[in-house]
């Protein structure tokens, strides 16, 4: 444990083409970029698997709920990614990866986890069943006795909640629609969870071994103060229009098709939100990295085409 990592020993990237987050997809654009041996895992090849070859990646295709297909992809890695999408596998995933790792003998197993999980036990939880596996793989994990960090970030800017639905009415009306109240909250950049992994994965002493790392963007604030973030990055007025639960998972959130399970999973964060249970804020990407993460207006900016009215051009 001792020994200085071997860079040409790749490190695994699952959940590498993830859609919502993308943090597997920046990883690998970081690690290459640091000429880092990367192995990234994709369901399919497409466009997105085609980038990451573009990056320098070795791509692999591969099933996390199929064991054989996690046998031959971590063979020859010593240190691992686990990302995975919202998914009621998650658990059977984490199982597989967890029995692969310790057969090879892995020296170190990042996984993505989320900060909700902080704030459960085996007698507090959520009505999110991805919550739960969440924390179940958590337990797994532990008691597997690989040496894992958890890496817990609050909720993404690429959610939904701040992306995908949000966007919709941004367009359409110039509002955020969404059924918070007054809670408050920190939503981080993928691009800033992506950076932290890198740094934990790249260290040449596996020395965050044991370590759970909590992550949230710049600061906690309310939804009112973030629709002045838009607006600023938008050059447009965005207004907050706070709306009631079910009237706004009705006309909202089941527009947006997503899956029953990322759904339930999705009205579970709004619920939260609304008992203001993400008021969180912590400086753990600084002190990792040495850089503040990125600000809403900032991350706005990123992804302006995606907010912009019908005709307007950015």
């Amino acid at each position: 444990m001792n020994q200085k990592y071997d860079m040409n020993q790749p490190i695994l990237v699952t959940g590498a083409a993830g859609q919502i987050g993308g943090v597997g997809f920046k990883l690998v654009e970081f690690l290459c970029a640091a000429k880092i041996s990367v192995r990234a895992m994709v369901r399919r090849l497409d466009d997105r698997s085609q980038a990451l070859v573009n990056l320098g990646a070795e791509v692999v295709v591969g099933d996390l709920t199929d064991l054989q297909d996690v046998n031959r992809v971590i063979e020859g890695c010593r240190r691992i990614y686990f990302g995975m999408s919202v998914s009621s596998s998650y658990l059977e995933a984490t199982v597989n990866v967890a029995a692969s790792a310790k057969y090879y003998g892995i020296e170190l197993l990042v996984n993505m986890s989320q900060m909700t999980v902080s704030e459960m036990g085996v007698t507090a939880t959520t009505p999110s069943p991805q919550h739960r596996l969440q924390w179940l793989s958590e337990q797994v994990l532990n008691w597997s006795g690989l040496p894992c960090v958890h890496v817990r970030p609050t909720v993404f800017l690429e959610n939904p909640l701040f992306h995908q639905v949000a966007a919709k009415t941004i367009r359409e009306s110039g509002e955020i629609k969404l059924p918070f109240g007054t809670g408050r909250t920190s939503p981080i950049a993928s691009y800033d969870v992506a950076r932290v992994m890198a740094k934990i994965l790249s260290d040449p002493a596996p020395s965050h071994i044991g370590k759970i790392y909590e992550l949230t963007g710049l600061k906690s604030q309310n939804i009112n103060e973030i629709a002045k973030e838009y607006s600023s990055a938008l050059g447009r007025p965005i207004k907050y229009v706070d709306m009631p639960m079910e009237e706004w998972a009705i006309h909202e959130l089941k527009p947006s098709g997503l899956p029953d399970h990322v759904y339930h999973h999705i009205y579970t964060m709004a619920h939260l939100h609304k008992e203001n249970r993400y008021d969180r804020h912590v400086n753990t990407v600084e002190d990792l990295t040495g850089v503040k993460p990125m600000s809403v207006k900032n991350w706005v900016q990123a992804h302006i085409a995606d907010f912009q009215m019908t005709g307007i051009q950015s």
